[in-house]
């Protein structure tokens, strides 16, 4: 009698014992479920802030390559002359040019054509105006160059547009010097990829800039 007592309380432990394990490995999975699940969620906000970042970042680099307006010259001659060139834009985008490079800075009074070319060759954005557009208008065109390296302002009595940018092949024509596009041309082509010698000097050539 004692023993079959014994027989059914080890079965009885052994029941117990098996409702524990079982109990503990369906605990174990509902947490590795709900691990599951929490890793999906983060992964799920990683990646929409990822791909929302790295969508804003390639929008933001199309919108800078992508300025409106902006005209494109190739097949420009790179010539050292010692006589006047006759260009065919106004200002000119580029082409033969003088052996000395004009000094970048700021100008009150007209600069050749032919030193200002050879700057862009150096990487130079050249900013040009109508003298009459108003003393405000160039010290916002002032403040634009100042403190860039590869900037040369100056007044352009004879050309079409009130305001011109100009790069090595490339040119911009606004009618306000608050326009935005004048940054965003002085930001891609300073130096850009159009410049025939990057890193050439634009110090040590000829002219006399303002405060200089």
């Amino acid at each position: 009698m004692a023993s079959g007592k014994n027989a059914s309380s080890r079965a009885k432990s052994a029941a117990a014992a098996r409702e524990r394990v079982a109990a503990a490995q369906a605990e174990a999975k509902r947490r590795a479920r709900r691990g599951k699940m929490i890793f999906r969620g983060i992964l799920a906000v990683l990646t929409v802030g990822v791909v929302g970042t790295v969508t804003a970042v390639v929008l933001a680099s199309q919108a800078s390559a992508n300025i409106a307006g902006v005209a494109s010259f190739s097949g420009l001659s790179r010539n050292h002359v010692t006589t006047p060139v006759t260009y065919p834009q106004t200002p000119p985008v580029g082409g033969d040019h003088a052996p000395v490079w004009l000094n970048c800075g700021v100008y009150t009074a007209p600069v050749a054509n032919e030193n200002a070319v050879h700057s862009m060759e150096h990487g130079a954005v050249w900013i040009t105006y109508q003298p009459g557009i108003g003393a405000g208008q160039i010290a916002t065109l002032a403040s634009d160059v100042h403190g860039k390296a590869y900037t040369v302002l100056s007044p352009y009595p004879t050309q079409p547009s009130p305001i011109t940018v100009t790069a090595w092949g490339k040119q911009l024509n606004v009618d306000s010097a608050t326009d935005a596009r004048i940054a965003k041309f002085i930001s891609k082509y300073m130096q850009g990829p159009q410049t025939p010698e990057p890193g050439a000097a634009c110090t040590g050539g000829t002219g006399t800039p303002s405060g200089s």
